[in-house]
């Protein structure tokens, strides 16, 4: 069974995506009895870590999680497992996934698995 390992705590994190990737930014709050984690910036599997571990926190305090993920403006396999990952893991809303996300969703067909919303508060009403 799928694990997901978290040290977040609901802290904000703010670091350097790689050597030369753009400042990736986390930030949490409750909405309409969801939790939300709002992600910004690009993630790859050097910059995916702090991700999880929000995530992966949220999943075990809360009974749904949305990750907002409208701010994002890169992501690659190491990002779509660990969606994988936290949907097994416990409740997980997907909310305004830019165009790239949503191709990657539709080629890897987890848009069929993910539950994928247009915005926050269609997730956390869902």
């Amino acid at each position: 069974m799928s694990q997901l390992m978290s040290s977040a705590g609901g802290k904000r994190w703010s670091g350097r995506a790689g050597a030369l990737g753009p400042v990736t930014a986390l930030e949490q709050y409750e909405r309409d009895g969801a939790w939300v984690v709002a992600a910004h910036g690009s993630f790859d599997l050097d910059s995916v870590p702090p991700l999880a571990d929000a995530l992966g926190a949220a999943v075990k305090e809360h009974s749904k999680v949305v990750l907002d993920a409208s701010g994002i403006a890169f992501a690659d396999s190491s990002f779509l497992n660990l969606l994988i990952l936290t949907h097994q893991a416990g409740t997980l809303r997907v909310a305004g996934p830019p165009e790239q996300l949503r191709r990657l969703f539709a080629i890897t067909g987890t848009d069929r698995v993910l539950e994928i919303r247009g915005t926050v508060a269609e997730a956390a009403a869902s």
